[in-house]
Parts: C-alpha cells; sequence; structure tokens
C-alpha cells in the first residue's frame, strides 16, 4: 500500500473550517434550548466503546463499525450511533434513577463506508431518548419535540413521515404465514427498493387477492383516514392495536399543534432492524432528509432493564446546509491600531465585546487599507486623543 500524501486524509474524513463550525454550534445552540425546555439532560458518552458491549448491541452492520485494540487486546470501537450509548449508561450508571428518564446529546458518531459509496465515514448529530414510558403520548412527544427542533432552526415546509414497523409487520403475517418471506419484504421496504417488493409479492405464490392487499401497503399514505381505513379493514389482533396505538399518538400529535406536518407512510420501515414500533423520518425544503427516529423496545434488554424506549437524531451536517440564513446576534469588528496604542486597543475591545461584539486586533503602524477587512461588518480605528 503506498504511503500517504503529505495532506491526505483518511477516507470519509473532513477538515471542518470555520463557516462549518460557526453553524455547527449554531445548530446545537438552537436545538439545545429546545431538548433542555422540554426537561431533556444532556449527557456526553465515551467516544471509544466495547465492541462486545455497545458494538454488539447497536443496529450498525459491523463491517461499518471502526474498531481497534487496547493494550489488554479487548476489541473497542468508534462509537457509532447514539442510541446503543446512551442505553447502556440508562442501564448502569444510572440504573437506580426511576423511570421514565429523558436525555439528549450532541456528538459526532463514526461508520466505515466504502471507498465507492463516497460517503462520510465522520459526521454530527444531535438527539434525545425517552426510556420508560410505553404511551402514545410518549411517541408523540418526540415527534412534536423534533418539529419544534426544526423550526427553531429555521428550515422550511417540514414534513414528517411516521409509519409503524409493527402494525406493518402484523399486517404482513396476516397474508404470508412464511416468517422469512415476511422479514424478505421487510428487508426491500428498509432499502426503499419497492420494485423488488412488488416482484417478491408476485412470485410469491399468493391468491390474487392476498397479493393486492399486500400491494396496497405502498400506497397507505396520508393523514388521520388512513388509520380510520386501517381499523375497517383489520383482522387479527396485533394490526388492530397498532391501528389504535397510532389513533391516540395522532390525537396526541393534534394536541401539541404539528399534526399538519405528518404523514402516516406505512411502508416506511427505516434501514435500521432495532425498530421496534413507530418509526419516523423529518424533511425540509426540496425534501432535505434531516432526522430519523422511533421506537426500540428490545434494546434496553440487551443492558438487562427491559423499558419501553424511543428517540430521534437531528443530522447536523445536513441542518447546517438546510439552514443558510441563520443570523448571528453579533457583529463582527476588526479593530485596527498603532503598536503604541495597544493598551488603549485592548480596553476598547474588552469593551465591545462585553457589548456582545466579536472583535478582531489589527497592527498597522502608518494608516490601513481596508484589503483584507471585508469580512468584518465594521472597521473601528483607534486614534490618539486630542491633547495626548
Amino acid at each position: 500500500m503506498p504511503k500517504p500524501r503529505q495532506f491526505e486524509k483518511p477516507m470519509g474524513v473532513r477538515d471542518f473550517l470555520p463557516d462549518f463550525v460557526n453553524g455547527k454550534k449554531w445548530v446545537e445552540k438552537q436545538v439545545g434550548a429546545c431538548f433542555s425546555s422540554w426537561g431533556y439532560r444532556e449527557v456526553i458518552t465515551p467516544t471509544l466503546e466495547y465492541f462486545d458491549t455497545v458494538g454488539t448491541a447497536s443496529a450498525i452492520e459491523e463491517q461499518k463499525l471502526f474498531k481497534l485494540l487496547d493494550g489488554q487486546g479487548q476489541t473497542l470501537i468508534l462509537r457509532p450511533d447514539q442510541t446503543a450509548p446512551i442505553a447502556r449508561v440508562i442501564s448502569s450508571v444510572m440504573r437506580e434513577e426511576p423511570l421514565p428518564i429523558r436525555l439528549s446529546y450532541h456528538a459526532g458518531v463514526f461508520r466505515s463506508q466504502e471507498r465507492e459509496a463516497g460517503r462520510n465515514a465522520e459526521f454530527f448529530q444531535s438527539g434525545v431518548e425517552l426510556v420508560g414510558d410505553g404511551s402514545p403520548e410518549a411517541d408523540a412527544e418526540v415527534v412534536a419535540l423534533a418539529v419544534e427542533c426544526l423550526q427553531a432552526c429555521g428550515v422550511r415546509n417540514i414534513r414528517v413521515a411516521v409509519g409503524h414497523i409493527g402494525l406493518l409487520e402484523a399486517l404482513l403475517q396476516e397474508e404470508l404465514a412464511d416468517r422469512e418471506a415476511v422479514t424478505e419484504l421487510k428487508k426491500s421496504l428498509g432499502r426503499r427498493n419497492l420494485v423488488q417488493f412488488r416482484e417478491k409479492v408476485r412470485a410469491s405464490g399468493l391468491p390474487e387477492q392476498s397479493q393486492q392487499r399486500l400491494l396496497s401497503l405502498l400506497s397507505l399514505r396520508g393523514e388521520r383516514q388512513v388509520l380510520h381505513r386501517l381499523r375497517d379493514e383489520s383482522r387479527g389482533e396485533a394490526s388492530a392495536a397498532g391501528c389504535a396505538h397510532l389513533e391516540a399518538m395522532w390525537d396526541a400529535l393534534e394536541n401539541w399543534g404539528v399534526a399538519s406536518y405528518v404523514m402516516l407512510d406505512l411502508s416506511l420501515i427505516g434501514s435500521l432492524d432495532y425498530y421496534t414500533g413507530m418509526y419516523f423520518e423529518g424533511y425540509g425544503a426540496d425534501g432535505y432528509y434531516l432526522l430519523s427516529g422511533g421506537r426500540y423496545d428490545r434494546l434496553m434488554d440487551l443492558f438487562g432493564r427491559p423499558a419501553p424506549a424511543r428517540g430521534f437524531a437531528l443530522k447536523t451536517d445536513r441542518l447546517v446546509m438546510a439552514c443558510p440564513e441563520r443570523t448571528e446576534p453579533r457583529e463582527t469588528v476588526a479593530l485596527v491600531y498603532p503598536r503604541r496604542m495597544h493598551r488603549e486597543a485592548c480596553r476598547q475591545a474588552k469593551d465591545l465585546r462585553r457589548r456582545g461584539n466579536r472583535v478582531t486586533l489589527f497592527i498597522v503602524e502608518s494608516g490601513f487599507s481596508s484589503e483584507g477587512l471585508a469580512g468584518f461588518d465594521q472597521v473601528v480605528e483607534v486614534r490618539e486623543k486630542d491633547g495626548d
């Protein structure tokens, strides 16, 4: 393997320049204020975790994990997501704290990518986890909070698509007795491969009526009337329970005033296989994909503290790009001074900063040129007072 060139970086990692860093901090400030106002407390988990704990519990495929060995030969990973580490925290160092628990985070995550994929191996997420409440109102809470976070960042044309993995599986099982065939159909939906889904249904050997019921799942999109239709056509206890849960969740979304942003999509399943119930994705203008989340009740079992749980992760990198018109609260000031006036320049800089400005000092011995100062909102020249 050839030696890396002097300025070459590992595949998928990036240098984050000042404009992006400022945008990232701005986004985290906006959504962090939302998290806090809803009662979510921030935690920070390690960048490194054990493969045998978080690595095996995570829904991220093993080939996408960055692995390394510590001095004792234990396999470590760079955290691939935040959900599994927070499940570990709630089941260990917070085990004596009563449920429900609401936690939030801002973190970088790491996933190895194929060279041909052209995707980032390191990216940022902000999100929440609500553990220990199994109600549809708690599911609605995280969806409503997600909408508020997008609003706080100035995202336009917000749309949230909501599905239900448990309900979808029940509807599939009403037509298919073969659990392996159900799993394969779910995989097709998880990959957004609707053509493959249709092909597998047509090749299933099912009666035409059953095939049509399965294919109709692809068009079950809309508002509350979709649930009315499903409830009326429900033929099993599991699908009836799923419909009832979503209807109660929709009531709560209406109470939060965010139902108008939500669309039901029963074919929506996500690409991670630990989701068990409600699953949702959020989009902004031009269909920009900005967040995902859902219910993952089985994950807590792996850490010895069984509990219903759900959460969501905002794609911070994408939010920075989706909010180009963010406003900075402070004015940028270039403070230009001759070296002999350094004491006065320091005094003025402190005064300007106390008033909320961002101040950068420039030494100029004989006059100054505006070249290089175009990026500042204001240029202030430190002058000698009359009589000095």
